[in-house]
């Protein structure tokens, strides 16, 4: 989930009481040799690596804030020009959207910190403006930066259908039990694939993350900072690595937060994946039930609490719940993705235990369908952001897996057996890329940069969505001199928990320099 999303459910939370080089022709062709630190400027046209952001007003930004008692800061945008195509660089050129948020204390001021708050897809102008507050210690000696990726929000969107289409394909079965349902399903991803294709093909061989990680070099220097300072979350772990491979010498102080290991093959990605998200389904549940059973109707222990909420979800494939839209019904697959959803953050917790509790007692799904939206890029007035179509064109462009329907009913009792609740849909999700127009590159997934200065890697133990094994991973895959911090904590990512012990060592770290011993821990 983007931090967005994270953002938006934390404050509804808060109101209660309680998912590659660019394809065959892509973009990161004529990057750099990894480790020749390369500026990357050199075969650049002037109109690109000598420009400079126009800043003034931003428009159409969400609302702000995530109850931080900090004020948001103002922001202004910009928009810097790039290659689409690196290869071809005095050619066709895109724009990268930025958000700024000016140092608090210009006197002291350091340079620009850059975030890349996940996805992939995720608008980082959307996240920045919802989230600067909490950042408010790092804004004080760095201008906070975001930017929309290529292929995302404002730069040059990737899309595949409209917003009635996205209703109907989101309610569907995603973990079919028929052949009728198998064949829907392959059905709505070749056509969701021919709409991709239709609509943005020019740009889907582009929009991979070593082309990306280029983009943010262009940024940089449009910028004027010597060395990259940056804040990746999340899919933003890869970025960042993927910028450190191209580019070490480059790189100033990285955070990667919530680390991506990205050599590991989709199948046991996602299998890893549902295990964490069934271990976070338990924490929840044993928090719940600790609370009794007024406050959480669901079961006495976190064993009686997970049954409850895989009746309910096996109930709803047959028998959908009826919502507050009347027109969206809570279907299996928009349930689990509700499910799913909450558990990104414990903030959200309150906000599951209404939504399970109102949809077992009072069969209402309002609550489960308002987590799903978020998590699926929906709006209040029925539009969605270009998320998931940006999600699915970055993840087939960074890898050469393509899977079958014949694979998944092979793999899927393994995935039943890591999650019985997340399971099924993650193993019919490696279908994502198995027909998608443009060929992928695993030259996306290089994160090595053993000559690149100290960066710090953190993880989660209780991490769902980035499962902790994962950092010290990325650790190894970087090499050099990276350091390990670990959270023994809950939630998607460390920092953003509020830990007082990760943002300090954090803080320290990019804004004195001080690098965490390798192996801290907190918690």
């Amino acid at each position: 989930m983007t931090r967005t999303a994270i953002a938006f459910l934390a404050l509804a939370a808060c109101g209660l009481t309680g998912t590659g080089t660019v394809a065959c022709t892509g973009g990161g062709a004529d990057s750099p040799a990894a480790g020749t630190g390369l500026a990357g400027h050199e075969r650049l046209p002037s109109s690109i690596a000598a420009q400079r952001p126009t800043w003034g007003p931003c428009r159409d930004l969400p609302g702000g804030g995530t109850g931080s008692a900090q004020p948001a800061p103002a922001f202004q945008c910009a928009t810097v020009k790039v290659p689409l195509n690196y290869a071809k660089p005095d050619e066709r050129t895109i724009g990268i959207a930025l958000i700024r948020a000016k140092a608090t204390r210009p006197e002291s001021r350091i340079g620009s910190l850059l975030f890349n708050f996940g996805g992939p897809g995720g608008s980082g102008v959307d996240a920045l403006a919802q989230s600067a507050a909490d950042y408010s210690a790092l804004n004080t000696r760095y201008d906070l930066v975001g930017f929309d990726p290529r292929g995302v929000g404002r730069s040059t969107p990737v899309t595949c259908v409209d917003d009635r289409r996205m209703d109907q394909i989101t309610a569907m079965d995603d973990s079919p039990d028929t052949p009728a349902e198998e064949r829907a399903l392959a059905d709505t991803r070749v056509s969701y694939d021919q709409g991709c294709e239709a609509r943005a093909g020019t740009v889907l061989p582009y929009v991979g993350t070593r082309s990306a990680a280029r983009d943010m070099d262009v940024i940089r220097d449009a910028l004027g900072d010597r060395g990259l300072s940056y804040f990746g979350v999340s899919y933003g772990t890869w970025l960042g690595g993927s910028y450190a491979n191209q580019l070490p010498r480059n790189v100033g102080r990285a955070v990667l937060d919530g680390a991506v290991d990205t050599k590991i093959g989709d199948v046991q990605l996602d299998l890893q994946q549902a295990a964490a998200f069934q271990r976070a389904l338990g924490a929840f549940g044993a928090t719940c039930a600790r609370l009794g059973t007024t406050a959480c109707p669901l079961g006495r222990d976190s064993r009686a609490v997970v049954a409850t909420t895989g009746r309910l979800l096996n109930g709803l494939d047959a028998h959908p719940l009826p919502t507050r839209d009347r027109t969206r019904p809570l279907t299996q697959s928009l349930g689990t993705t509700g499910v799913l959803a909450a558990l990104y953050s414990e903030q959200l917790w309150p906000l599951l235990a209404r939504g399970l509790t109102e949809a077992t007692r009072a069969k209402d799904g309002s609550t489960l369908l308002a987590l799903a939206d978020a998590q699926l890029g929906r709006r209040e007035d029925g539009r969605y952001t270009n998320l998931q179509a940006a999600n699915t064109a970055i993840s087939c462009a960074d890898t050469t897996e393509r899977h079958t329907a014949e694979e998944v009913r092979r793999l899927e009792p393994r995935f039943r057996g890591a999650s019985p609740i997340f399971g099924p849909s993650m193993a019919w999700s490696l279908l994502q890329c198995s027909g998608w127009p443009v060929r992928g590159d695993d030259a996306n997934k290089e994160v090595s940069a053993p000559s690149a200065p100290p960066m710090v890697v953190v993880g989660n133990t209780g991490d769902p969505a980035t499962p902790y094994a994962w950092a010290p991973g990325l650790v190894d895959e970087i090499g050099g001199r990276t350091v390990l911090l670990t959270l023994k904590g809950q939630g998607h990512g460390a920092y953003d928990t509020g830990n007082a012990c990760v943002r300090k060592a954090v803080d320290r770290y990019l804004l004195d320099g001080v690098v965490p011993p390798n192996g801290t821990v907190c918690g």
